[in-house]
């Protein structure tokens, strides 16, 4: 039998994962803000409203990893049933979370030497990755076996698009991911990095435009003219408590693209925590994602945006 894993940084909620089944196969990574650690719970007790309330007071969350008892937690009693272990997870470039869980997985073997045991590594996160977990649920529901879900995995894997427009830079600036004098700048110009997910794995600045309508409006025509239609993965649109833009993006794309399945998703914890309220997110299945770049623009410089904080 196979037991199928994958994690709360692909940001599916409670809803996407019963349209699957899949609402108990979600390993819960934690974060944390006002002193507090939560778990991600698939949306359940995830409170957008404070917790952006609390970001724009000044306090600063965070993302951690789960340490080796969290992970062994989460896969012995699978291989103490003799059960194949597929984890479909955000992707390796994101986190350092995945040493620690090759280290447990080596301990494990000592102890269960004929455990089977593999991680699909998305080179994606949020719901870039979360389109690939729908992939890899609905083509395991049908009977296929690991290797044929990696072979349909690896030919979606390059081309599922993230494009994320972020409306305040002082939270790329409390995180590290820009120089406070370049967020001044960027602030005076009202410029809007666009952060796209490349080849690589990595989410880095693409463009920075001015004004968020104009910003939205670019990403928004770029996904119209890009995005494929599968029958399997909806166009997801995430906001970060910005409801509104959402919407209103959906009401463009539907008139001009009335053959996508649209999905609208809250940007929870994970991407949130490093972007900020009012930030826009688009997913979907479309063009080869770009390669990555180290050209500069009005205000980036070869900076690559990789969400990590404290050992995550």
């Amino acid at each position: 039998m196979i037991s199928f894993f994958y994690d709360t940084d692909s940001e599916i909620n409670l809803e996407i994962a019963k349209e699957y089944g899949i609402e108990n196969n979600a390993i819960r990574f934690p974060y944390s803000i006002c002193g507090e650690t939560f778990y991600a719970d698939l949306g359940q007790t995830f409170d957008k409203k404070w917790f952006y309330s609390k970001i724009n007071e000044g306090n600063v969350p965070t993302t951690s990893a789960l340490n080796s008892e969290e992970f062994r937690e989460y896969f012995e009693p699978e291989f103490e049933k003799g059960n194949e272990v597929f984890y479909v997870s955000f992707g390796t470039k994101f986190s350092a979370a995945f040493s620690m869980m090759d280290k447990t997985i080596e301990e494990l073997k000592k102890k269960y030497p004929k455990l089977k045991f593999t991680r699909y590594d998305t080179k994606a996160i949020s719901m870039g990755t979360g389109l690939l977990v729908i992939s890899a649920a609905k083509a395991l529901s049908e009977g296929k076996t690991v290797p044929e879900v990696i072979k349909l995995l690896d030919q979606l894997t390059p081309f599922i698009n993230i494009s994320l427009v972020v409306d305040d830079l002082s939270f790329l600036k409390r995180g590290g991911r820009l120089s406070a004098g370049k967020a001044f700048l960027g602030g005076i110009l009202q410029l809007k990095p666009v952060i796209k997910l490349t080849k690589a794995g990595t989410l880095e600045p693409f463009q920075s435009i001015s004004g968020k309508n104009k910003a939205l409006k670019t990403v928004t025509q770029e996904a119209i003219e890009n995005a494929k239609v599968n029958s399997e993965l909806p166009f997801i649109i995430m906001n970060a408590n910005c409801p509104e833009d959402a919407l209103h993006i959906e009401t463009v794309i539907r008139q001009s693209r009335p053959d996508l399945k649209i999905i609208q998703v809250d940007i929870g914890p994970v991407i949130g925590t490093h972007c900020g309220p009012g930030s826009i997110g688009l997913c979907f299945l479309g063009n080869e994602r770009p390669e990555s770049t180290k050209t500069e623009d009005s205000f980036h410089k070869t900076h690559t945006f990789i969400l990590s904080s404290q050992g995550y």
